[in-house]
C-alpha cells in the first residue's frame, strides 16, 4: 500500500506523520540473501540490496516494516563487493536508473549475445536503462561499489535473463 496523506489531511500528529516518511541510513541493512539464488551461477553474483522504498523485482519483502511503501517507484542501494556482478537481465515493463555513490561500476548494455557496449561509471555518474533493454553490472575495482537503483513502478515484474546470461535457467528454488 502506498504512503497516504490521511493523517496529514485530517490534522493528525504532524511529527509522527513526518517520521513515517523517513528511511534513515542507520535503519537500513544490506540484504545479501534476497539475490543469493543467483550465486548458483557463481560466487561473483553475491551482492547486497539495501531497500528504502518498495522492493526490487526478484524478492518479496512485504513483511519488512523498515521499507517505505511504494506508490510509483522503488528506491534501493546496491552494494557490489570487488569483483561482484549483476548479471545481464531485462526489465520488460519498466525503466531502471543507476546512480553511483561510491566506487566504480562497469555497466554493459547488451543487444544479443555478441553485441555489448561497456561504460564505467564513477561517483555521481548515472545511467537510465529503458524498458526492454538488457543490461549488466560489474565492480572491477578493489573497493565496494555502492549505487542507487530506481525502478519506475511500484512492483516490477520479475526480469528475464537472456540465453547468454549466466542466470538463464537459474531459479530461486
Amino acid at each position: 500500500m502506498p504512503l497516504t496523506t490521511t493523517e496529514y489531511d485530517n490534522g493528525g500528529d504532524l511529527a509522527r506523520y513526518t517520521d513515517s516518511l523517513i528511511a534513515s541510513k542507520d535503519s537500513r541493512v544490506a540484504d545479501f540473501d534476497t539475490l543469493s539464488f543467483q550465486e548458483k551461477a557463481g560466487p561473483q553474483y553475491r551482492r547486497g540490496q539495501i531497500r528504502y522504498v518498495g522492493s526490487g523485482a526478484t524478492g518479496n519483502h512485504e513483511s519488512d516494516s523498515r521499507i517505505l511503501p511504494s506508490g510509483g517507484f522503488t528506491f534501493s542501494n546496491m552494494l557490489l563487493p570487488p569483483g561482484a556482478e549483476g548479471p545481464a537481465h531485462t526489465h520488460h515493463d519498466v525503466e531502471e536508473a543507476f546512480f553511483v555513490l561510491e566506487g566504480e561500476v562497469r555497466v554493459g548494455v547488451h543487444r544479443g549475445p555478441d553485441e555489448v557496449e561497456y561504460r564505467t561509471l564513477g561517483y555521481r555518474d548515472m545511467i537510465v536503462v529503458p524498458a526492454g533493454v538488457t543490461r549488466s553490472l560489474k565492480n572491477e575495482g578493489d573497493t565496494d561499489a555502492l549505487f542507487c537503483v530506481v525502478i519506475g513502478t511500484q512492483k516490477p515484474q520479475v526480469p528475464s535473463y537472456p540465453e547468454y546470461s549466466p542466470m538463464h535457467g537459474v531459479t530461486r528454488g
